[in-house]
């Protein structure tokens, strides 16, 4: 086993922040993109991408598929229909509505309960069971997110709940639901084959759902929108850092998390993407950035760094690895 290896052995829990920190990334590139494509589009290309890059690994890897079994066939196909396709859409729905409603912090707070929906999942179907001490923790964490999300005005999630529509809530807490979903669930199929397989399969058996809801919205015209001057290098820089690069590290490091820990750990999601915003446009919105932000975000690092000294071992997990030259 290599340094690197070893390395995020060591820190897995903190690498999974790493891993959701680069999710963020994605709004450098894509407030260019929004303009004349819509966020399925956008989805769509990205995922044809990383698909096409990873062919390779599932051809060479095409033995591992047989260990997945039933049980795990179908733990990927929720996770590719679900959490890469499905729950994209539904958050993109619950936000757009939001913003016809000027509703936005339904949305958004609806959203934090994806860590609540993935520890009750973990404790379901992974048999996870954490020490007294951690809910305490994962309330501090909870509570540093929603300063950072939330610092401009702290009661607005009240008032767009008291004043909120149903169809933004039910769709953001499906969201919440398929997201949670995807980190339990990519955890229980880890057991059976590779990161680099998992990563593989959630792409490529997502984009034929994801293709057949472009052409359900559009039509084959909604394949006509594309510039080359997209490609290069919004979509492409989606496609890898993001997308390609962001979760062979998750799922590398969530093979060494229990799902519990990982879910509090992609909360860093949320705080990088709040941040971002800070940056000035076309990349960001030049949003202040306000010292509760920045106490929030010490607290949710403390609780990641607390989680990963902490952790108990977590049950083991096949892991094989594949370096790109073996490819």
């Amino acid at each position: 086993m290599g340094p690197m290896n070893r390395l995020i052995d060591r820190y897995a829990v903190v690498f999974v922040a790493v891993a959701a920190t680069l999710w963020a990334s994605d709004a450098y590139f894509r407030n260019q993109l929004v303009q004349h494509l819509s966020a399925t589009q956008i989805v769509v290309a990205e995922d044809a991408l990383v698909t096409l890059f990873l062919l390779p690994v599932l051809i060479r890897n095409r033995h591992e598929l047989r260990l997945l079994g039933r049980r795990g066939w179908t733990a990927v196909a929720i996770i590719a229909a679900g959490a890469q396709a499905l729950a994209t859409i539904l958050f993109t729905a619950s936000f757009s509505i939001a913003a016809q409603h000027q509703v936005f912090a339904e949305t958004f707070v609806l959203q934090q309960t994806q860590p609540l929906i993935a520890i009750v999942l973990a404790w379901i179907v992974l048999g996870e069971r954490r020490r007294p001490w951690f809910w305490p923790a994962a309330a501090v964490a909870m509570v540093g997110v929603y300063m950072v999300v939330f610092a401009s005005d702290p009661f607005s999630p009240l008032s767009a709940l008291q004043n909120g529509r149903l169809e933004v809530g039910l769709l953001a807490l499906g969201a919440a639901g398929l997201w949670a979903s995807g980190t339990v669930l990519g955890r229980f199929a880890l057991g059976s084959i590779s990161f680099w397989s998992m990563t593989a399969l959630r792409f490529s058996l997502a984009l034929p759902v994801l293709v057949m809801v472009v052409l359900v919205q559009s039509g084959l015209g909604g394949f006509g929108h594309y510039r080359v001057s997209d490609f290069v290098p919004n979509l492409l820089a989606i496609a890898i850092v993001p997308g390609l690069l962001a979760l062979l590290l998750y799922y590398r490091a969530l093979s060494k998390t229990p799902a519990s820990l990982a879910t509090i750990a992609e909360m860093a999601y949320p705080v990088a993407a709040t941040l971002i915003a800070s940056a000035p446009p076309p990349w960001g919105f030049n949003q202040p950035i306000y010292p509760v932000q920045v106490l929030g975000t010490a607290l949710l690092l403390g609780v990641i760094f607390f989680f990963n000294w902490t952790r108990e071992k977590a049950p083991p997990v096949v892991v094989r690895p594949l370096s790109v030259a073996e490819v």
